[in-house]
Parts: C-alpha cells; sequence; structure tokens
C-alpha cells in the first residue's frame, strides 16, 4: 500500500518522467527514489549536500557489484554442479565483466538516465555498466536481497544471457593471444596503464615482434588486457563474432 502512494505522489511531482522510465526498466513500484536517483550519477557528475557528503553512484556501485557476483556465483554452483571452480569463476567473469553490463545497461535502456561530465570518449560505455552495479546496489536497499535475487535471475540472466552459448565460448582472449604467438615464435607484449584521464580504469596496449597491434580498456589491468587481446585476435583473423 506504501508503495502505491508513494507511486502516485511522484507521479504527480516533477520526477514523473524519471519515475515512469525507472519503472518500465524494474517491472515494480519502487519505493526509496533517492537511492535510484543516486544510482545514475557518475563521479563526474558529483554534488554535495549542504554538509558537505558528495552524491555519486560508487557506493551503489560497489554494494551492486558485490550482490550481483553473489547471485551469478550461487546460480552458476547450483546449476553446474559438476564443473570445478576454475569453470565457476570463468563463467561469473563473463557475465560480470564491464563489457557485457555495458551491454545489458544498453538493452535495458539504463544508459539513457546515466548523468556524467566524463570529457574522455574512451571508456565512456563503462559509465553505464558502473550504473548498471549501482542499479543493482539501489534495488537491493529497496527489496532486499531475496526478491533482488529473482529480479537478477529472471530480469536479467533468463532473458538476456544466453548460458548455453556463454560457456561453450573461451573468452579468455589473452591466453589465446599467448598460444597463436608460441605456435607462431613471436615475442608478446602488453603495455598497460591507468588511463590519465579516469580514475581506476586502465588502458592496454599489444605488441607483436616490437609491432604495435590494438589497445583495449578496462576497470582493472586484467580485463584492459583481455580486451586488447581480443581486439588483436580479431585483427589477425584468429576468432570470429
Amino acid at each position: 500500500m506504501l508503495r502505491f502512494f508513494l507511486a502516485i505522489s511522484y507521479l504527480l511531482s516533477s520526477k514523473r518522467e524519471f519515475y515512469l522510465q525507472l519503472v518500465k526498466i524494474l517491472n515494480f513500484l519502487p519505493r526509496n527514489l533517492s537511492n535510484y536517483e543516486k544510482a545514475f550519477i557518475h563521479k563526474s557528475a558529483s554534488t554535495k549536500t549542504v554538509d558537505g557528503r558528495v552524491i555519486n553512484n560508487e557506493r551503489l556501485e560497489y554494494l551492486g557489484d558485490a550482490v550481483l557476483g553473489s547471485v551469478i556465483a550461487a546460480y552458476l554452483f547450483k546449476n553446474y554442479p559438476d564443473k570445478d571452480e576454475g569453470f565457476l569463476t570463468q563463467s561469473r567473469s563473463k557475465i560480470v565483466n564491464g563489457e557485457k553490463l555495458s551491454n545489458l545497461a544498453t538493452i535495458m535502456r539504463i544508459d539513457k538516465l546515466v548523468k556524467s561530465r566524463a570529457q574522455a570518449t574512451l571508456g565512456k560505455k563503462n559509465l553505464y555498466g558502473d550504473a548498471f552495479e549501482a542499479l543493482i546496489g539501489a534495488i537491493y536497499l529497496d527489496i532486499g536481497y531475496n526478491r533482488t535475487q529473482k529480479f537478477i535471475l529472471s530480469k536479467i540472466l533468463k532473458r538476456h544471457i544466453d548460458m548455453v552459448d556463454l560457456v561453450a565460448v573461451d573468452t579468455n582472449y589473452k591466453s589465446q593471444l599467448l598460444e597463436w604467438c608460441q605456435k607462431q615464435k613471436k615475442e608478446l607484449e602488453f603495455y598497460t596503464d591507468q588511463d590519465p584521464y579516469q580514475e581506476n580504469f586502465f588502458i592496454s596496449m599489444v605488441s607483436i615482434d616490437k609491432k604495435t597491434y590494438s589497445t583495449g580498456e578496462g576497470r582493472s589491468k586484467k580485463e584492459a588486457e583481455q580486451s586488447a587481446s581480443k581486439a588483436t585476435l580479431l585483427d589477425l583473423n584468429e576468432i570470429e563474432l
């Protein structure tokens, strides 16, 4: 009943458009709208309260990352009882990596709500993946773990992720590239460093026999090197998408 009265008040307020877009994404009536609003504020668009507290989605992103990871881990553990820890870890990484989350954010139209003043175009999609995780954090605070788990499994995993294809495809592109270079007797090097324009974001460049190939980006060195390896394998026509 409380959610119904809150819905009426939101529909009659200046937050009506945001509320309607949010309900369409969630498929339920949200209660604490302030957490959901915060979930879409990138660090570059931070504001401050009168007492100096910074408002952006970083804390919610941290929470959502943990909740999403635990739900996916439990799902894989339950549904693949004969698989080892390595398989479970790799499969979870395929689902919760930055590129996958960014794609999901776009599919679910979360990207349309993101507020950002970031100037660098490199890594722009990463903002959407961050907002996706922050949204999961806001959902958890609103409806609790069990209902958030149901939301992730029904609204995201079963609707937007093909587990058969995901499990079958080897996405350890760095390992594939290393194997290719070893067969070709070529020297492989990675040059990876933090993005000067974005904190906690990395850029990686692949060099084979001192020749520069593709670059990649990610929220960790590992993710950036995987991205660069994937792009290089595509350039070498060693994989097809």
